[in-house]
């Protein structure tokens, strides 16, 4: 925490952000370049999508190991008293009661979207190298063969129901960080701080030291 401006927190740390920008350009990329052509918007998009994809490839791999070794990624775990607390969270909006208790950096949600993320990237990721057998590149000459129809089938479903699905959650994405109560954390995302009063908001102090 600055010393000069003792009411900001900091809850991402310049690394972080680049990569969550990073992470959004690249998939913004290969989301134009995916389904443009489809729409009928025609240009030379085949290097640009493989050279974007191993571009997040590349970058994820990065987070993970940093995460593992060097940030808490037990942080992001969805536990017990996560579930607790959404069902608290949906009794209070429905029926009234107790409001639900303070999350420690994430709430139940943001570890439920991080956890759907996680898996749609993964598996663009890990389809997308495999497809990536069918093209020519200045690494590898190409290779249809390595799997049989059926196979390439599979491999082609996946990759395209995880790119449909992750149009669906940047439309989710979008629509929670600009909604007025969750602008504290749109600008984190931006300057990389929140206010002390938002931190004590929002967050359980005890179980969040920043």
């Amino acid at each position: 925490m600055n010393a000069e401006q003792p009411d900001k927190i900091v809850r991402h740390h310049l690394i972080d952000r680049l990569y969550h920008w990073a992470m959004a350009i690249a998939i913004f990329v290969l989301l134009g370049t995916a389904f443009l052509p489809v729409l009928g918007v025609k240009f030379q998009w085949v290097d640009i999508h493989w050279m974007t994809g191993v571009f997040l490839a590349v970058i994820v791999l990065a987070h993970i190991v940093r995460a593992m070794f060097w940030q808490d990624w037990r942080s992001m775990l969805v536990t017990p008293s996560d579930i607790g607390a959404i069902v608290s969270g949906a009794r209070e909006t429905l029926v009234g009661g107790a409001p639900a208790p303070k999350p420690a950096k994430y709430n139940a949600l943001q570890k439920l979207f991080h956890l759907a993320i996680a898996v749609l990237v993964l598996a663009i990721i890990i389809t997308g190298l495999l497809m990536m057998l069918k093209i020519d590149t200045p690494l590898w000459r190409r290779n249809p063969y390595w799997f049989a129809n059926y196979w390439w089938g599979v491999i082609y479903a996946v990759h395209g129901l995880a790119a449909m699905a992750m149009v669906t959650m940047i439309i989710i994405h979008v629509y929670f960080a600009a909604r007025p109560e969750e602008h504290y954390l749109t600008r984190s995302m931006l300057r990389g701080w929140i206010s002390r009063k938002e931190y004590e908001s929002h967050h359980d102090t005890g179980r969040w030291k920043p």
